[in-house]
């Protein structure tokens, strides 16, 4: 892996994903010094290496029978497999709502790190299952994908 300090930190207060926030809800964060501007740290976070992909096509396999979404609807703006909800200078926020639960991934770039937040709502015991099955997955998705943004040539804060 990379030996990039990625650490688990509070979700910046200038994030659109508070506005989300209620009782009951999922929430992690992390950041890793980069400046890397917002688009080009997002599309390093949603290329997902080899093991990842994997990951995300043994999904589909288990959770197509069930109904769930599995890809952008078509003719949107995406960054990897995740619908662009909104986006600004610093933040990009994307994701949807399904049957089991809603979530939302923000990418951040600002004063010289780059965060990465994921915001979960389950609707029922079906979404909790289904947020605790994946949850170590995806810890390791996230602090591999800001580890490579922490690789690429873009400058690195102080």
């Amino acid at each position: 892996m990379f030996n990039t300090p990625v650490t688990a930190c509070d979700l910046p207060l200038s994030s659109a994903l508070h506005a989300r926030l209620q009782s009951g809800d999922f929430l992690d964060c992390y950041k890793v010094a980069n400046a890397t501007p917002v688009r080009a740290a997002a599309e390093t976070i949603t290329a997902f290496p080899g093991w990842a992909r994997l990951l995300v096509a043994i999904r589909k396999i288990v959770t197509t029978p069930l109904g769930l979404i599995n890809e952008a609807p078509e003719g949107r703006d995406i960054i990897g497999i995740f619908p662009v909800e909104s986006e600004t200078e610093t933040e990009i926020v994307a994701g949807f709502n399904d049957k089991h639960l809603n979530f939302r991934v923000s990418v951040l770039s600002e004063n010289g790190l780059v965060y990465l937040a994921t915001w979960v709502r389950p609707h029922h015991w079906g979404g909790r299952i289904y947020l605790g099955t994946i949850m170590p997955f995806h810890i390791l998705i996230s602090r591999n994908a800001l580890a490579r943004v922490a690789a690429t040539a873009g400058p690195q804060a102080a």
